[in-house]
């Protein structure tokens, strides 16, 4: 289950079924990459589906033109508002707190949930007005937590958690989803009995400058051929490219407790001060989450964007949720989307190897927020996209001599597994218990 709970959208561009997974770029940050980060404040989807771009002089406006965009002149440049996202950084860390760059009103806001106390408001706020006008304070319902939760354990010890997308190193395979979920050694199942293994995370970031982590299939496991996106009704999302959002996209998220739900990136470097620890360089958005959704995937058209993170509120009354970059993650760990050709020595040194595939129907222009879309959509297990071990054992050719197999497995592994997880699970419980939500 945990395989097909990965990664897939629903419709919107067809993109081919063969088509790697791949990096697809955005006209907006081409634009404010060649001007630079003094000349430009960034850029966003406007809601006609125009990108628009910030600027701060007349000259590098006539060039966003040219370029196809849409110009706005603001006050402070993008140098001037990481300054001072940076001297908030700096000052001593309140729980409770998150701060991004509003591109759109050229700002730096600051919010800090119902956990802030008096206190620390008034500090930050004298904070924030001796940084300058452009940093902004603003209260935010509910708290920002990460959104594990350890009162129902389904996929492992430690509470549960959403898969996010499945991706490899060219060796073995792996789920990539959020590091809050588990340190390294983290055990992981398939179900909440906690006797169907599905792996153990390898490697862990949370907190700091990222929240992921990496598992990697047990020893034996059907790998996955693509990645696919439960959204529920045994459909599913087929996930081709990777990418970074623009501000003002809209977006789609899927998660084991709340399902799909969309909303709109408000922000990208988002800093986030958790209980557990700061965390930075996030996806700010409007998407909705509750606890158990953590590590889900972020995507829209069928491009990977990110994994769950934490957030504050719900699905019933709203929310802002934010999320790790999926880009970021996987340059960190080495690893790109499953179904990606892998890389040949004549690549590594320039030469292609491979075709480039279709571009998604996000690459190269804007899309407007309204009609913006998950991906293609299709049913779970058809079309070879969920061909791996869930398919073949919901099989109704397979179900009689499956159970027969996994029955006898079960007997034969029962007591030494029993023992192992016991130890495991009460070893994890003494470090983490603290961290339950």
């Amino acid at each position: 289950m945990v395989t097909q709970a990965l990664a897939s959208e629903p419709s919107g561009a067809q993109t081919p079924a063969g088509t790697p997974a791949q990096a697809v770029s955005r006209p907006g940050s081409d634009l404010v990459s060649q001007l630079g980060s003094s000349r430009t404040a960034g850029s966003w989807v406007a809601p006609d589906g125009r990108t628009v771009v910030a600027v701060t002089d007349q000259e590098a406006a006539a060039r966003v033109t040219a370029g196809g965009a849409r110009a706005k002149m603001v006050r402070h440049s993008m140098d001037q508002l990481k300054s001072a996202a940076a001297s908030l950084s700096s000052a001593p860390r309140v729980a409770g707190t998150a701060w991004a760059v509003d591109y759109r009103t050229n700002e730096v806001v600051v919010q800090a949930d119902s956990t802030v106390s008096t206190s620390d408001w008034s500090r930050m706020t004298k904070l924030a007005q001796g940084i300058g006008d452009f940093v902004r304070m603003a209260r935010t319902q509910g708290k920002f937590t990460t959104r594990v939760d350890g009162a129902q354990p389904v996929f492992s010890v430690s509470g549960r958690c959403s898969a996010g997308f499945n991706v490899t190193n060219g060796q073995s395979e792996f789920v990539l989803t959020a590091g809050h979920c588990g340190p390294g050694g983290t055990l992981w199942f398939a179900n909440n009995t906690g006797r169907s293994r599905l792996g153990q995370t390898v490697t862990s970031q949370f907190p700091g400058t990222g929240d992921f982590s990496l598992i990697r299939y047990e020893s034996g496991q059907t790998a996955p051929r693509a990645n696919v996106v439960a959204i529920g009704g045994g459909r599913g999302v087929r996930i081709t490219a990777a990418g970074d959002p623009v501000v003002g996209e809209k977006v789609f998220r899927s998660g084991s407790t709340s399902g799909l739900h969309d909303g709109e990136v408000t922000a990208l470097n988002a800093t986030v001060n958790y209980p557990e620890g700061s965390v930075t360089g996030l996806i700010q958005t409007t998407v909705c989450a509750e606890p158990g959704d953590s590590g889900g995937p972020l995507f829209s058209e069928g491009v990977a964007l990110g994994v769950t993170s934490g957030g504050s509120g719900n699905c019933q009354s709203g929310g802002t949720t934010f999320f790790q970059p999926v880009t970021r993650a996987m340059s960190a760990l080495g690893v790109q989307l499953a179904g990606q050709p892998q890389p040949s020595a004549g690549a590594a040194a320039g030469a292609s190897t491979a075709p480039a595939p279709a571009a998604p129907a996000s690459q190269g222009a804007a899309i407007a927020p309204g009609s913006a879309a998950p991906g293609s959509v299709q049913q779970m297990g058809t079309a070879g996209a969920s061909d791996g071990l869930v398919s073949r054992l919901t099989d109704p050719r397979n179900l009689g001599p499956g159970l027969l197999v996994i029955a006898g497995s079960l007997v034969a592994l029962v007591a030494t597994r029993y023992i192992r997880t016991e130890q495991e699970r009460n070893a994890y419980r003494r470090a983490y218990s603290g961290t339950w939500g």
